[in-house]
């Protein structure tokens, strides 16, 4: 039986992976349960989940191996993935659509942390 060897990421890393995600699937329609299956994705659905890993990386700031770790994958396939998605601001709907990730990441990630009561 194959293994898969994986780097384990910290939780609050996949917490933000998960924002990434969530963010993703609102603006395009994409389940984030696609974009996370275990098989080679194709399609719309691969390329949702590039704008995740891109989201990532330009907002968090996340070298590639963080990227890939956080989302579960190899350092290749982020690295795909950022390129696919810079190549994409060529075309102003994607360019637009990151912008406006980028925007809600930001302001998240800026806000005050919210203290919960117990």
């Amino acid at each position: 039986m194959e293994e898969t060897w994986r780097t384990p990421a910290p939780d609050a890393d996949r917490i933000r992976a998960g924002l990434a995600l969530q963010l993703v699937a609102t603006a395009t329609g994409i389940s984030v349960e696609r974009m996370q299956a275990s098989v080679r994705l194709k399609g719309q659905v691969c390329r949702a989940r590039w704008l995740a890993l891109y989201t990532a990386y330009v907002t968090f700031g996340w070298p590639l191996d963080r990227v890939a770790h956080a989302f579960g994958l190899n350092r290749a396939t982020a690295a795909a993935a950022c390129r696919w998605a810079e190549d994409g601001r060529d075309h102003p709907t994607i360019d637009a659509l990151l912008d406006r990730l980028e925007l809600c990441v930001n302001q998240l990630i800026e806000a005050p942390a919210c203290e919960l009561p117990a």
